[in-house]
């Protein structure tokens, strides 16, 4: 089973048909294969027109035609609105290997090896390469084309003739069909990409909106008469401005600055940049931990989200640990303090309120990261917030 995993990549053969339906229509046209090489293998086994030397064995031959009569309708309704599953295309080339190698007492060896006649299933036995091929790509497509080859080659002996022409075949089919199902994915994936970002787009218009016409005029204000009252109302002012700066500066940038954003970095410098305050202890590996640019930067924005929530909950010179494990597969970075706590639901009933600091600002960066976020806290005993994300794009 590993190594059928190895050779039909599980995340092509069992995941659903994307909506738009590129690669269910070549689904579609092996399955529609599948039912027309059935069909003629049908009449050249039981008609004049298979025009065989010799009469075959008929409850043999009836035999291998009812199970690949069983096994296509079974196909056809697992394959017609779906991939196929990795069990299924195990069974598809069990079957076709079979129908071929039940052709001795149906055909007949001597008809077989000596006369050159054909096998019962016929090209029927292909649509198990083209099903391998399109669900695992050309690598999986020569694995297949390689074993009905070999059975062919066993039961008819090689022949410069129609056995290697069929051998040719085999392969050449494998090696199309895998080439084009990669094709036909990537052009999904593409397409699914560019609907995303068109909605992406289309939000952030949305939302840029109403920011401009709402946030940033109250903090243009705020900081335009804090710096006509001075004090503590220009410290606001100040902060107001660096806030409505920040904010102009989200609402321009294109959705996908983050999404593009190649090469890597070391995550010990971006939380450099984040934990620069001297009530931040910042304790890294000896060595670089280097991760994609994009991870880098959700994860030291999660950071600076939850130090915001040190400064603002436990107090401005509250001191904060901040630990960053590297394990090889994911970065684990911790934020704690010795703050009062968190009291039990507080984070519950502040997503519920609206409060979405820890929910969005922290959780949702993570989430996208494909990464997971941990809170333990209790009340008098600090809070620790646990950041684990894949090192991986």
């Amino acid at each position: 089973m590993s190594t059928l995993r190895r050779i039909v990549p599980s995340g092509l053969a069992d995941r659903s048909v994307h909506p738009l339906g590129l690669e269910l229509s070549l689904w579609r046209a092996v399955t529609v294969y599948r039912v027309i090489t059935l069909v003629l293998a049908v009449a050249i086994n039981t008609t004049p027109l298979g025009n065989r030397s010799e009469p075959a064995s008929l409850p043999w031959v009836i035999g291998v035609l009812a199970a690949m009569t069983a096994w296509t309708a079974v196909a056809v309704v697992l394959t017609w609105g779906r991939r196929p599953r990795w069990w299924m295309l195990a069974a598809d080339m069990a079957i076709a290997g079979g129908a071929l190698l039940l052709s001795i007492p149906a055909v007949g060896w001597q008809q077989l090896h000596g006369s050159g006649a054909g096998t019962v299933p016929g090209i029927w036995v292909a649509s198990a390469i083209l099903s391998w091929a399109l669900a695992g790509g050309v690598r999986s497509g020569i694995v297949a084309a390689t074993v009905i080859s070999a059975l062919n080659i066993v039961l008819h002996g090689w022949a410069p003739g129609a056995v290697a022409d069929n051998v040719v075949l085999a392969y050449l089919a494998g090696v199309v069909v895998g080439y084009a199902g990669r094709l036909v994915r990537r052009a999904e994936q593409a397409l699914a990409d560019a609907v995303r970002l068109q909605a992406a787009t289309a939000e952030r218009e949305r939302l840029a909106r109403h920011i401009h016409d709402g946030v940033l005029q109250v903090l243009a204000l705020v900081s335009r008469r804090g710096d006509q009252l001075g004090g503590d109302a220009g410290q606001l002012g100040v902060l107001a401005g660096e806030q409505e700066a920040a904010l102009r500066a989200l609402i321009v940038s294109g959705p996908a600055d983050l999404d593009t954003a190649s090469g890597e970095r070391d995550l010990r410098e971006a939380l450099a940049d984040v934990a620069s305050a001297r009530t931040v202890t910042l304790s890294t590996p000896a060595g670089a931990v280097p991760v994609p640019a994009r991870t880098a930067a959700e994860i030291a924005d999660a950071v600076r989200a939850a130090l915001d929530n040190v400064r603002k909950h436990v107090g401005a010179d509250a001191p904060a640990w901040l630990l960053v494990e590297d394990t090889g597969d994911e970065v684990v970075v911790t934020v704690r303090d010795d703050g009062p706590g968190i009291p039990a639901g507080r984070l519950e009933q502040a997503v519920a309120g609206g409060r979405l600091g820890v929910e969005q600002s922290i959780r949702g960066r993570i989430r996208d990261l494909g990464g997971s976020v941990s809170v333990v806290s209790a009340p008098g005993e600090g809070t620790e917030v646990e950041l684990r994300v894949p090192k991986g794009p």
